[in-house]
């Protein structure tokens, strides 16, 4: 299955911004897909997961409460969208996905399949 990442760009604090992973080549429901992030210098961070189905959302710490996650299965599309953003919520935005059971979530190395990354810039 390829990804596409999209709708990152600069956003102000306290702003929003709404992500979007569109897939193909491959029967989109049997994939788990999610968000990770990352800065230069450090490692990939989880954001967020949901169920090939759209259910059961899991979110990283440091997003709770301000990210969600929603999947069109009728678009082969997951969305993130991201509330209150922080200038530390800076990063390149990846969409991952990954077959088999719904477990190992927070684990980069689990998901088989990756986008290129949109970048989004929070300023203070």
């Amino acid at each position: 299955v390829q990804l596409q990442a999209s709708g990152g760009g600069l956003v102000q604090a306290g702003g929003s911004l709404r992500l979007s992973c569109a897939a193909s080549g491959g029967i989109f429901r049997r994939y788990v897909v999610g968000w990770f992030r990352q800065t230069p210098g450090k490692e990939r961070e989880f954001v967020a997961v949901c169920s090939s189905s759209g259910g059961s959302p899991y979110l990283g710490d440091s997003v709770k409460g301000r990210f969600t996650i929603s999947r069109d299965n009728a678009k082969n599309t997951v969305y993130l969208q991201m509330n209150s953003l922080k200038p530390e919520d800076t990063a390149v935005y990846y969409c991952a996905a990954k077959s088999g059971a719904y477990q190992s979530l927070g684990s980069y190395p689990s998901y088989q399949y990756w986008g290129q990354g949109t970048l989004v810039t929070v300023s203070s």
